[in-house]
C-alpha cells in the first residue's frame, strides 16, 4: 500500500480523526502492512502488547474465554476499525483474542515507535486523549446496559448498537444491519445463551419490530425498538 492509502485509512479511525494531513505524515511513516488468512489469530489474550492494528480489508473477531473455555465476543470489527482501543497507552498484555473471520489486510503500528513519536508531539497527545475519553463513555454505557436492563432489553440495545455501527437506513426508519451475526455470536456479545437470543428474536419478529431479508440480514424498525426500552 502507498502512503496515501495508509493515511486515508488511518484518518478514518476515530483516534486520528482530528489530526491534519501534516500531523499524520510521521504516523504514516511508522505504519506497516500485512495480510492474514481466515481462521488465523493475530494475537492471543495475554500476549505481550506490541502493535496496534487497523483493518484495511476483512473482518476480525475480538473475544475472550473464561476458565471453562466459554467464548464471549467483545466485538466483530470491520474495515477502518482499530484494535485494541487502549493499545497505545498501556504497558500490558493483549486483553482478548483476535481471530480473522475473513481474509484481512491489516495496517499496524509498533507501540514503542508510536510512544517515541508522541513524546515529541504533545499537541497530538491532547487530541488523542479526547477521542479516548469518548470511548470510555461508550464502554460505561455498555456496562450500564448489562447492570440495569434485563436480557430482553439488552438484546434490543445490542441490535440498535449494531445498527449504528454496521447499519444503513433503507426506508421509513428501517435500518438493515449489513453484517451477518449468528445467534451464538449475538449471545456471546452480551453474555447470554443462544436459546435466549433465539426466543427473543422470534418474539421481536412476531411483534414486527425486526425482519430478515432474502440475504438473511436483519432489518430493524429502529424507532419502535427504542420505544420498547421506555
Amino acid at each position: 500500500m502507498n502512503s496515501q492509502s495508509v493515511r486515508e485509512l488511518l484518518q478514518k479511525v476515530p483516534l486520528f480523526k482530528d489530526l491534519t494531513e501534516y500531523e499524520m505524515e510521521p504516523i504514516v511513516d511508522l505504519a506497516k502492512s500485512r495480510m492474514y488468512r481466515h481462521g488465523t489469530h493475530i494475537f492471543m489474550q495475554g500476549d505481550p502488547l506490541t502493535n496496534v492494528y487497523f483493518i484495511r480489508q476483512g473482518k476480525v473477531k475480538i473475544y475472550k474465554t473464561d476458565f471453562h473455555g466459554k467464548e464471549q465476543i467483545v466485538n466483530v470489527l470491520q474495515p477502518d476499525d482499530m484494535f485494541p482501543h487502549q493499545g497505545f497507552f498501556r504497558k500490558d498484555s493483549y486483553p482478548a483474542h483476535a481471530e480473522v473471520l475473513e481474509d484481512a489486510i491489516l495496517i499496524y503500528i509498533p507501540i514503542h515507535s508510536f510512544e517515541d513519536f508522541l513524546i515529541t508531539h504533545p499537541e497530538i497527545c491532547i487530541k488523542l486523549f479526547r477521542v479516548l475519553g469518548d470511548k470510555i463513555v461508550d464502554l460505561q454505557n455498555r456496562l450500564e446496559e448489562k447492570i440495569l436492563h434485563n436480557t430482553y432489553e439488552q438484546i434490543i440495545m445490542l441490535l440498535l448498537r449494531l445498527a449504528r455501527h454496521y447499519g444503513k437506513e433503507i426506508k421509513d426508519n428501517q435500518t438493515r444491519i449489513n453484517t451477518h451475526f449468528t445467534n451464538r455470536e449475538l449471545a456471546n456479545m452480551i453474555g447470554s445463551s443462544r436459546e435466549t437470543v433465539s426466543r427473543t428474536l422470534t418474539q421481536l419478529k412476531k411483534q414486527q419490530l425486526i425482519t430478515t431479508d432474502k440475504g438473511g440480514y436483519f432489518i430493524l424498525q429502529a424507532n419502535k425498538l427504542e420505544d420498547e426500552l421506555f
